[in-house]
């Protein structure tokens, strides 16, 4: 069995904080999801995360250190001494007693107990957790979902995906992972969920923001028009006078929360025609505005 300080590459005197940076270091080079496929960076991963959980334990490190446990965390058969071993050719017995050494009889025995129980624990234990990432859409994050997730191996899984989630959380789908080697419950999936960019929307905590073109004639008179949320279209009111980057709130139009929901809120943008309007062109170079208005007067020009 391979030295746990050997694995992590740190010295038999290293603090728990060297220990802890020796195997955060690894570990970001080996996870699973950065090598995916990779056995040896898998069975590397193991094996520095077993000698992590031993080094970290200050009392099973001490035992490891004194020779009471090998670096599985198992028991070592305790030494026999000279002892044991030396009753005279006449049945001298001088050292056996009921007390002191003599118990040393019964180490096959407890040794082969410690095997069974080893043996016992690994026909039970729980197959691998696998690791898949999923990519899901902005208003799927927000409303909520069931996506489909076929696996390596031809299976589909139907993944639940709860309204107000986050991008990079974690759902663990319990015995979707790999099939216990003996005796004990499959392993679970583990899916990490990537909200892909939208096209309309963008995400801010719990709030939604939206950038809402209308028309020249919208901004100057006011006007009830559609706006996009990611659970529909709802009507809002222009407020006569808008200008580009006004901003209007829809209360409760955002993504679930603790208590309530969050917000949309809608940033104008006056958009002129794409091609040259002669009406319009001749309105304006009829309109005189009032002298006090110029848009560029903060700017000191």
């Amino acid at each position: 069995m391979t030295d746990p300080y050997a694995l992590l590459g740190v010295a038999r005197t290293a603090t728990p904080d060297e220990i802890r940076k020796a195997y955060r270091r690894l570990a970001k080079t080996l996870h699973p999801d950065l090598n995916p496929g990779d056995k040896s960076a898998e069975a590397r991963f193991k094996a520095v995360a077993g000698a992590y959980d031993l080094l970290s334990d200050a009392a099973k490190r001490q035992r490891f250190d004194s020779g009471e446990i090998d670096a599985t965390g198992a028991e070592r058969p305790r030494q026999r001494f000279y002892k044991d071993f030396a009753a005279g050719a006449d049945g001298d017995d001088r050292y056996r007693s009921r007390s002191g050494f003599a118990d040393f009889a019964d180490t096959n025995d407890i040794f082969a107990e410690l095997l069974r129980r080893q043996a016992e624990n690994a026909r039970r234990a729980a197959g691998a957790d696998v690791h898949y990432r999923l990519a899901i859409a902005l208003p799927d994050a927000i409303n909520g979902a069931t996506q489909r997730l076929t696996l390596p191996n031809g299976n589909v899984i139907d993944v639940v995906i709860p309204p107000g989630i986050q991008d990079g959380q974690i759902l663990r789908l319990r015995g979707k992972g790999e099939a216990s080697p003996g005796e004990g419950p499959a392993g679970d999936a583990l899916i990490e969920l990537t909200i892909a960019p939208h096209p309309l929307f963008e995400r801010r905590g719990d709030d939604i923001y939206v950038e809402l073109p209308i028309s020249l004639g919208e901004a100057v008179l006011g006007a009830r028009i559609k706006a996009p949320t990611p659970s529909g279209p709802v009507m809002l009111t222009v407020p006569k006078g808008s200008n580009t980057g006004a901003i209007l709130r829809l209360k409760g139009k955002g993504a679930p929360r603790a208590v309530g929901r969050g917000d949309a809120f809608i940033t104008l943008k006056v958009v002129l025609p794409p091609a040259p309007d002669a009406a319009l062109e001749a309105f304006v170079s009829g309109w005189a505005p009032g002298g006090e208005y110029d848009p560029r007067k903060d700017m000191g020009l």
